[in-house]
């Protein structure tokens, strides 16, 4: 009698944490969620009921038996299907239209930058200094070039808001004084999962398809005719391969 208390105490307890930590590992969607919820409470209801005895134990046993007879036997029917299946689903993927007012991030000490899929368009956010919480598109070149000087102390900055300057202000160069050299080194800082997602404007699920997709999408807009970086090409391609190793 203690030990169907205590089963029927510990099932819920289980059950919960459970739910909680597929739901975290995956990073399920509202939907998927209750999906979840529900099979979880089917289960839990069955276990419930064999634990008070109202359930034979052979009422579940044979069910999952006779499915784990069919799956053996359909196991190597599945694995011929699956190369069509994954060769069909890379087609529709293809066919799929391209998706409107999608923009990646790169955000830096002092910058949040955009850049929108569709139209290879850049703007940002100024974070920090004396400009901080204002769009580069509201400041004048002149302020843009005194946010340049402040940026100086961090490399990422000055990288991103030198390829803004280039394609707002292609001659900004010429105001700029021989003290102001553009720095050349490109920081190559630590790469993670959550800067990759951000930079390629992804969401979670991030699978190879996306990655590729948002990738080819993004290096179509850096075109040296679109007014292209250099720079942020680079954080592009780390960004993708970063998270195309990470899915090996």
């Amino acid at each position: 009698m203690i030990s169907r208390l205590l089963a029927l105490i510990a099932m819920p307890i289980m059950a919960y944490f459970l739910a909680k930590s597929v739901s975290q590992r995956f990073s399920l969607t509202p939907r998927q969620n209750r999906i979840l919820f529900v099979i979880i409470a089917a289960l839990l209801l069955v276990g419930i009921l064999v634990v008070l005895g109202r359930l034979p134990i052979q009422f579940v046993l044979a069910p999952l038996s006779a499915l784990a007879v069919f799956l053996m036997r359909m196991l190597p029917i599945f694995l011929r299907m699956l190369p069509m299946w994954q060769m069909f689903k890379s087609r529709s993927a293809a066919a799929k239209p391209r998706e409107k007012g999608q923009a990646s991030t790169i955000r830096t000490e002092y910058l949040a930058m955009e850049l929108q899929h569709d139209t290879g368009e850049m703007d940002g956010l100024v974070l920090k200094g004396t400009y901080a919480q204002r769009r580069l598109a509201d400041l004048p070149l002149e302020d843009l070039l005194i946010l340049y000087d402040e940026c100086n102390e961090d490399a990422d900055s000055v990288h991103v808001l030198e390829a803004y300057l280039d394609r707002q202000h292609p001659d900004w160069t010429e105001l700029v004084s021989e003290s102001h050299e553009r720095q050349q080194v490109i920081d190559d800082s630590a790469m993670t999962r959550e800067l990759a997602i951000e930079i390629l404007g992804l969401s979670e699920p991030a699978v190879k398809d996306k990655v590729v997709k948002a990738h080819r999408q993004l290096m179509q807009g850096l075109h040296p005719d679109r007014g292209g970086s250099d720079y942020l090409a680079k954080k592009i391609n780390m960004a993708k391969d970063y998270l195309l190793k990470e899915l090996q």
